[in-house]
């Protein structure tokens, strides 16, 4: 990668860590599904991820959870290598299926002791927790009866989580309600990419409202069993940009910000859907007939909000000729009237995203300017970069890029935006994971896990970032 703001001075460790302030939040984050294995350990029931993996064709390497990365047997030697990174928080999320099989009625106890055991690890290591409650382990109990589909569900989540607030309250830092609810709609329910494989275009918006409902019901729950750490939400944001200077390309670039980003942030920050531009109300029109006192359950204060940001979107007016998608292969987006446009000028990560750090604080300036005085605190909670990393001959892991990217991204959140207060960033992610579709074939890990071994090892990216935590300490 160019580097585009940073020079090889600026990546020394005690030079960068100049940048961070003592109060600046530095994490790494992961999900459960994609790290814990132990599927059928435990007490834990299937999800519509269990389902989704078995399916043929769905998963490009073929590869399943099952194991993954074993942190279920192997968190304390993954706290160990938190705790040595030097990071102030760590995120992670709590298996629905493995603390409530079939996502209502009674608790599994080893599933309450699993996160008890580990979240007690962590604050000796003295690492603050933030939990995600929903990270797109729905039970399949749940999807059976319509998943996000049916608002059922979101109850189902508040529910869920009055008991990670009775359980966890007096140890979480942070609690994140749900983790990118466009992904699930967009992925799950509307192109057939991820669990639980729906295809249904623009009428997958009600599983986008079933969620931020399930969002507002489970703060509501959170505030009401008097939990101490600080509650909000995290959504994934793309900066949005016509392909050309055509009336059709900014139009459909509008309509996509819309699906991807506002009907997302408004409700839960502005408490309103925003408005579809003028021709497109179909696009909105599966929202139309929505219950008003929804919108007051999802517009709760928050103690902050939680911004994933990977790469930007281009749009150009007219169907797609292929399935590719950023994250993976459909024919379903075939019939959308706009495609996703490449960005040649920028380098390309293992995913084929574009490194574009630039884009980072253009989403910054974007939600200042959306939100004003309503916009809560901001944390970058997921931000990493895959690359197909080798073992060289010595041993080591050298991914120099990972910590070029690194570096650029924490450069541009520590110069923020005007009207933007960010608290932190979580790099994305600790350890190589099962990437969901992508399967093992994608790694974002500071440290590389052999999938056969399941042996650690931190790459160089780890060792950098443990030196630039280290001198900002001293």
């Amino acid at each position: 990668m160019t580097k585009t703001f940073l020079q090889d001075a600026d990546l020394v460790p005690e030079e960068f860590a100049k940048r961070i302030p003592s109060d600046f939040t530095v994490g790494v984050s992961t999900s459960a599904f994609q790290i814990a294995g132990a599927v059928s350990e435990g007490g834990r029931t299937r999800s519509t991820w269990d389902t989704f993996m078995a399916q043929p064709g769905r998963i490009s390497d073929k590869s399943t959870a099952k194991v993954a990365a074993d942190h279920y047997h192997r968190y304390r030697e993954d706290v160990d290598l938190i705790q040595k990174l030097g990071v102030d928080s760590y995120r992670l999320s709590v298996s629905w299926p493995r603390v409530q099989p079939g996502g209502k009625g009674a608790v599994n106890q080893e599933g309450i002791d699993f996160y008890d055991k580990l979240l007690d690890a962590l604050l000796q290591a003295g690492v603050r927790p933030m939990v995600t409650i929903y990270h797109w382990e729905t039970p399949e109990e749940l999807q059976e009866q319509g998943g996000w589909l049916n608002r059922e569900t979101a109850k189902r989540l508040g529910d869920f989580a009055e008991i990670l607030g009775k359980a966890f309250g007096d140890r979480v830092d942070k609690w994140v309600t749900i983790n990118e609810p466009t992904t699930v709609t967009l992925n799950g329910y509307g192109l057939g990419i991820h669990a639980p494989g729906e295809e249904l275009l623009f009428d997958a918006l009600p599983a986008a409202h079933n969620q931020l409902l399930g969002h507002g019901l489970a703060v509501q729950a959170l505030r009401g069993v008097g939990v101490k750490g600080g509650i909000g939400i995290t959504n994934v944001h793309s900066p949005v940009v016509p392909a050309r200077g055509k009336f059709l390309d900014k139009y459909f670039a509008t309509v996509f910000d819309l699906v991807h980003n506002r009907i997302f942030a408004d409700p839960v920050l502005l408490g309103r859907y925003p408005k579809a531009p003028f021709g497109a109300g179909r696009v909105l029109k599966s929202l139309d007939d929505l219950d008003p006192d929804d919108l007051k359950i999802i517009h709760q204060p928050l103690d902050f909000y939680g911004m994933n940001y990977y790469m930007p979107t281009r749009i150009k007016a007219g169907s797609p000729k292929i399935g590719t998608t950023p994250d993976g292969e459909t024919e379903t987006i075939k019939q959308v009237p706009f495609s996703l446009e490449p960005f040649p000028e920028f380098a390309k990560t293992g995913f084929g995203w574009p490194v574009a750090p630039e884009y980072l604080a253009v989403a910054l300036g974007d939600m200042a300017e959306r939100y004003g005085d309503a916009m809560p605190p901001i944390y970058i909670t997921e931000g990493g970069v895959s690359y197909p990393d080798a073992r060289a001959a010595s041993g080591h892991f050298h991914d120099e890029r990972r910590i070029d990217y690194l570096a650029e991204h924490i450069a541009i959140v520590l110069n923020g935006a005007p009207g933007i207060d960010v608290k932190g960033y979580f790099v994305w992610s600790l350890i190589d994971n099962w990437e969901w579709a992508a399967g093992f074939s994608q790694r974002f890990g500071l440290v590389h896990v052999d999938f056969d071994s399941l042996e650690r090892t931190p790459k160089d990216s780890y060792r950098w970032l443990q030196g630039v935590l280290a001198a900002r300490k001293r």
